[in-house]
C-alpha cells in the first residue's frame, strides 16, 4: 500500500486486533483479484528515526513469512507500538497472534458474534 487514503480506509473500514507491540488493521475487498497488500506505520512515538527504520524492516521481513496465509484481496495495515522497539523479542509472536486472528475472520463460517463473547467469558445462547 502507498497512497494515504488507501492506509485510511483499511484502518477505518476494517476490522482491528492488538497486542503490547503491533495493531494489524485488516479488511478484504472481495472484488480485487490481486495478493494482499500490507502498509506499515511506524510513528515518532515508537523512537528515533534509526530504531523506527529497525522496527520497520522487522515487521517487512515478519510479514513477508506470512503472506500466503492471506487471501488475495486482502488489505492490511500493521502499526507498530513504542513497546516494539523497547522488546523485539516480543513482536514476532504478537504479530503471529493478530494475523492469524484477523485472517481467521476472513474463512467462510466464521461468526464474530460468537467469537466476541468467547473472549468476554460469555457463551452463545
Amino acid at each position: 500500500m502507498r497512497s494515504g487514503d488507501d492506509f485510511t480506509h483499511t484502518v477505518r473500514r476494517g476490522a482491528r486486533v492488538g497486542t503490547a507491540t503491533v495493531v494489524v488493521h485488516g479488511w478484504r475487498d472481495e472484488e480485487a483479484s490481486d495478493g494482499p497488500l500490507v502498509g506499515f506505520v511506524v510513528a515518532k512515538s515508537v523512537g528515533s528515526a534509526v530504531t523506527r527504520n529497525r522496527v520497520k524492516r522487522r515487521l517487512r521481513h515478519l510479514v513477508r513469512d506470512r503472506l500466503e496465509s492471506a487471501p488475495s484481496g486482502a488489505r492490511l495495515v500493521v502499526r507498530a507500538l513504542p513497546p516494539a522497539a523497547a522488546r523485539p523479542a516480543r513482536v514476532p509472536s504478537d504479530l503471529d497472534f493478530a494475523w492469524a486472528k484477523l485472517v481467521r475472520q476472513w474463512q467462510p463460517g466464521y461468526d464474530n458474534r460468537a467469537a466476541a463473547a468467547r473472549s468476554h467469558g460469555r457463551t452463545r445462547s
